[in-house]
């Protein structure tokens, strides 16, 4: 790890204003990623900002009826909150779905959204990766690429984002809240937040130099059977192959998002249409343009097999 300076930030406005004015700092929360990756010398920030003590720890009632979650809500405190699983049951499944509890206690809202791939290439420092050191290649192609994308891919990368908390956000039709470096806030629908891979898959989402995130917002609950599932190479902690958020209504109408098969959560509105039509119709519409290699083509018929039993689950 190479030597950094540190100092806590004071309010969010501070911090953004402070990591603005330094392109080498990084903010700190949780530190479960980002302390991993400083360790590889994968990340080298010169200056770490701790906004642990930023008072961003609060989940509320918005006054349109969601719920706000401040961006330093510990996972663990959010899948055990008592709103959460009753109206948002499938954020709660997906949280308790990912890492280890002890992960888990620490890890922070803002923080899963920006947590890094798991790409083995992009960890292995004696490899080339686009995304670690761009311009330099991609390892992953034409390599070992069973657990890498298949949708949304380019010819720079094909990592997947390794969230399952961000896959269910996507389904309930989350909205990041931001603190840019002048004081001001907006609003990014987490559809737009995450960039795909591109030319430039170093630059994983929309946030400007600065700019942090505060809260989550949720809309109102839509009711519905809300499900997760996702499959792995084991039991528990490890991440996805292929995850599915999916929220289905009475009528067979619903939602679906996918994890472990893109740079993104991955959700096409056009195939929940299909939902009534069944598995294969919808799976036709979510795959469309996929790129899969000979290792990790079984990815497709994974996700067939998901939405059946997911369908199947809801209907039960």
């Amino acid at each position: 790890m190479k030597a950094f300076t540190y100092e806590r930030a004071a309010s969010a406005e501070a911090a953004a204003q402070i990591a603005a004015s330094n392109p080498h700092a990084k903010f700190i929360a949780g530190g479960t990623n980002l302390l991993d990756l400083m360790k590889l010398q994968i990340e080298t920030p010169t200056h770490l900002i701790d906004v642990n003590g930023l008072d961003l720890d609060e989940i509320e009632p918005t006054a349109e009826g969601g719920l706000r979650i401040g961006a330093l809500v510990r996972n663990t405190d959010l899948a055990a909150h008592e709103i959460v699983r009753r109206d948002y049951p499938l954020l709660a499944r997906a949280l308790l779905s990912g890492a280890s509890g002890q992960l888990r206690n620490r890890a922070t809202t803002g923080g899963n959204l920006l947590q890094r791939t798991r790409c083995p290439y992009f960890y292995d420092t004696n490899q080339p990766c686009n995304k670690r050191q761009p311009g330099s290649g991609c390892s992953a192609i034409g390599g070992f690429s069973r657990q890498h994308a298949v949708l949304g891919v380019s010819d720079a990368c094909i990592a997947t984002h390794p969230s399952d908390m961000a896959v269910a956000m996507r389904a309930l039709d989350a909205v990041v809240e931001t603190v840019k470096a002048d004081g001001s806030r907006r609003v990014i629908p987490l559809a737009d937040f995450h960039r795909l891979p591109g030319d430039t898959p170093h630059i994983e989402t929309v946030l400007e130099q600065g700019e942090i995130i505060a809260a989550v917002c949720l809309p109102p609950p839509i009711g519905g059977t809300q499900i997760y599932r996702k499959v792995r190479d084991r039991a528990s902690y490890a991440f996805a192959l292929v995850s599915v958020a999916a929220v289905i209504q009475p009528d067979g109408s619903g939602r679906i998002t996918l994890g472990g098969v893109a740079h993104k959560p991955w959700r096409i509105e056009d195939a929940e249409a299909q939902l009534p039509n069944g598995a294969q119709a919808t799976a036709a519409v979510l795959l469309a343009g996929a790129r899969p290699t000979d290792q990790n083509r079984f990815k497709l018929a994974l996700v067939e097999r998901l939405l059946s039993a997911v369908i199947a689950q809801a209907k039960d």
